[in-house]
C-alpha cells in the first residue's frame, strides 16, 4: 500500500505560477512511472504530466507542453508539477498518481488512468481573470 499526499495548490491570477508537491509513503517504491491528472466536474479525469522512473523521458499534452514542467526526486520519493503562465482553464483537482510495479508503461498510455494503481487524495487549483 503506497499513500500519496499532494500540496501546493491554492488560488492564483491568470499568468501566475504554482509548484505541486506529492510525497509517497508506505509501501512506496521510485522505481516506478509517475503521473499528474486533473479532473473538474462533469469532465474525466485528464493526464497532464508524466515522467519515467528516473525522470526522462517526461510526456505531456500537446496543449500543455512548454507551460506544465513534471519532475521528480527519487531520493525524497517526491514528485512535482512546475505550472506557469497559468489560465482559467486550468482551474481543476489536481492528483498525483503512481504506477505499481517497474515496467515501463507504453507512450501511448502514459497519460491514462489506468495505467495507475495508487492515487493521492487530491490538492485544488484554481485559476481567476
Amino acid at each position: 500500500q503506497v499513500q500519496l499526499v499532494e500540496s501546493g495548490g491554492g488560488s492564483v491570477q491568470a499568468g501566475g505560477s504554482l509548484r505541486l508537491s506529492c510525497v509517497a509513503s508506505g509501501d512506496a517504491s521510485t522505481n516506478n512511472y509517475m503521473a499528474w491528472f486533473r479532473q473538474t466536474p462533469g469532465k474525466e479525469r485528464e493526464g497532464v504530466a508524466a515522467i519515467s522512473t528516473r525522470g526522462d523521458p517526461t510526456w505531456y499534452p500537446s496543449s500543455l507542453k512548454g507551460r506544465f514542467t513534471i519532475s521528480r526526486d527519487n531520493t525524497k520519493n517526491s514528485l512535482y508539477l512546475q505550472m506557469n503562465d497559468l489560465k482559467p482553464e486550468d482551474t481543476a483537482m489536481y492528483y498525483c498518481a503512481a504506477a505499481r510495479g517497474a515496467a515501463s508503461i507504453p507512450v501511448l498510455q502514459v497519460l491514462s488512468v489506468r495505467s495507475y494503481g495508487d492515487w493521492g487524495q487530491g490538492t485544488q487549483v484554481t485559476v481567476s481573470s
